[in-house]
């Protein structure tokens, strides 16, 4: 490729809405192009790039026995009413009618076509196990689409379903596939990354992992025991408070807190006492339902955990209106509760309590000396948040709390599917069974952006040699220069042969402004043929991750430019 030719512009300045540096550097070294908000075009240096991504996971699925195949983007509402989706998906689900009055949707996950497709071809326990998967281009409506191609509407993505008969089937390809992610993303370049447990949310099914990438910047939270390797989401990671010291009950008392609601008004007014001696009243509404309210009760110190609580009552939840409520905000407690319309849900943080302070439902007064077991009840539901310095839940080592950018996932989705949809297939004993499937998934833009996340510098970005668009930048210095001009097509066209994957600087430019171009690029090799080097029979070559120079003879170049740049696929 040629320099002069590439559809592309690179730019110094950094756009104005981008605040993390691979949605910046990417858009400064002309890799994307934003189309509307969360849609992209991808120059060709970034397609390159995922090109060589989805060639990577190609060859691991097929490795674990995967079929590629492909699917719709565009499907009929009917599939979607037997997996029970099409109404339980929310806005993010593009709906829509053709000319007929049909409704259809956008893809934005393919479970019910890989049923769909599956169900009348498979019929006998003998066709089971199988995997397919697809690298297909989905659509969700993002509504907090943000950071370049970390967080999208449109996108592409691998993702792959198996179907078993038996759970213990599906468990050892599970650690098969698991085993495969890691080296993809090992493959492609990434460095510090984990998986997690996780929720399964809209996809359904009891086990799932996330494979997350460790930044700053990301969205996710993850909780992490650094004895023992325990690693979760935050939304599913188990809460593991202190016990409650032994002291003897005492009696209940009434107490006027007047203006006091919050958990620190009300500790600071009644003379510092520790949130951890307070239950926290959180409420609730269940969504698109005003009247329902659920109502929370949890230690004081302590958040709840939204993704935990969704599970435990079935529904997505927003913060309540308490507005024409029974229910006296900022003074709500678990002792004499009266309300209509209420699902109460006392966190597992609070059994043991003694001596606690809570809202008296009156307006200005709480409760002191409250016990959990003489004056209410909790439960087993664990509805908090994780927090730093919790305890793990396997050895009671203190966690931390880091930040992750999902880069894949994996789920046991069980008979969700399979059983709404009506595909069945006759096991040993002849007997119609629900298949058992897993799903796996893995975004390419997404990876794109983490890796150059993790890699960028100060200079730009720096792709690694497996995944970069290509190999080498050979910069030609003085291409005004016959003799530089001549020797610099003439290994350009060498180094192709080879195999060698370059772009050529062929532009009439100064050499900082290639430089900076080839640095912005993220390219892993710079081969430079100028005056001075041909003067000296050689060229120089910097390497771009570690700033490395060194020069080698013009003539039998190609085979140690080679050489390098395989050397460097196993970096």
């Amino acid at each position: 490729m040629l320099m002069s030719k590439l559809v592309g512009e690179r730019t110094k300045t950094a756009p104005s809405d981008a605040v993390i540096k691979s949605h910046s550097l990417m858009i400064r070294a002309g890799y994307i192009k934003l189309v509307a908000n969360g849609i992209w075009s991808l120059a060709m240096p970034a397609k390159r790039i995922a090109r060589k991504i989805e060639n990577i996971i190609r060859e691991e699925m097929d490795a674990v026995d995967g079929q590629e195949c492909m699917f719709p983007v565009v499907m009929p509402r009917e599939m979607w009413d037997e997996s029970g989706r099409y109404s339980s998906i929310g806005d993010e689900m593009v709906r829509f009618k053709d000319r007929n009055g049909r409704d259809y949707v956008l893809g934005m996950t393919h479970e019910e076509a890989a049923v769909q497709f599956a169900r009348d071809a498979v019929n006998s326990y003998q066709q089971l196990p199988f995997m397919i998967y697809q690298i297909q281009t989905k659509f969700r409506d993002e509504g907090r689409a943000r950071g370049g191609l970390i967080r999208v509407r449109e996108f592409t993505m691998k993702d792959a379903y198996s179907f078993h008969i038996s759970q213990e089937d599906l468990e050892k390809y599970y650690v098969r596939v698991y085993d495969a992610y890691n080296r993809i993303f090992k493959r492609i370049g990434m460095r510090n990354f984990i998986s997690v447990l996780s929720d399964s949310g809209m996809m359904g099914g009891a086990v799932s992992h996330e494979f997350m990438l460790l930044t700053d910047i990301g969205e996710d939270t993850l909780v992490i025991c650094p004895e023992c390797g325990y690693k979760s989401n935050m939304e599913v990671a188990k809460c593991m408070p202190e016990a409650y010291p032994a002291e003897e009950p005492k009696a209940i008392e009434e107490v006027f807190t007047g203006d006091a609601k919050e958990i620190s008004e009300v500790t600071a007014y009644l003379g510092d006492i520790p949130a951890e001696k307070t239950v926290k009243a959180v409420c609730y509404n269940i969504k698109g339902d005003s009247v329902r309210t659920v109502l929370c009760f949890i230690r004081g110190d302590l958040e709840v955990n939204e993704a935990k609580l969704k599970k435990i009552v079935r529904a997505e939840v927003v913060p309540a209106n308490l507005a024409d409520s029974a229910l006296v905000a900022g003074n709500i407690g678990p002792v004499g509760l009266d309300a209509e319309n209420v699902t109460v849900v006392v966190d597992a943080s609070l059994k043991g309590a003694v001596n606690m302070v809570t809202g008296a439902n009156k307006e200005g007064y709480h409760l002191k000396n409250v016990c959990e077991g003489r004056d209410f009840k909790a439960s087993d539901a664990d509805i908090a948040k994780v927090k730093e310095g919790s305890r793990c839940p396997v050895c009671g080592a203190p966690l931390t709390v880091k930040n992750g950018i999902e880069i894949g996932n994996i789920f046991q989705l069980g008979t969700k599917y399979t059983a709404s949809m009506g595909m069945t297939v006759l096991n040993k004993e002849g007997k119609a069974v629900n298949p058992i499937m897993g799903c796996y998934g893995i975004g390419v833009g997404r990876a794109i952006a983490s890796i150059a996340e993790e890699r960028a510098d100060e200079k730009g970005l720096n792709w690694p040699m497996s995944v970069a668009p290509w190999h080498v930048y050979l910069c030609a210095l003085r291409v005004d220069d016959a003799e530089v001009r001549e020797k610099a097509e003439a290994l350009y066209e060498k180094l192709q042969a080879a195999g060698v994957e370059v772009i050529y600087d062929d532009r009439e430019a100064s050499p900082g402004f290639k430089f900076s171009d080839c640095d912005l690029m993220g390219i892993p090799l710079r081969v430079v043929v100028s005056p001075r080097s041909l003067a000296a029979g050689e060229v120089e070559v910097q390497i771009r991750e570690s700033g490395e120079r060194f020069n080698m003879p013009y003539d039998g170049c190609v085979e140690k430019i080679k050489q390098t740049v395989t050397e460097r696929m196993q970096i």
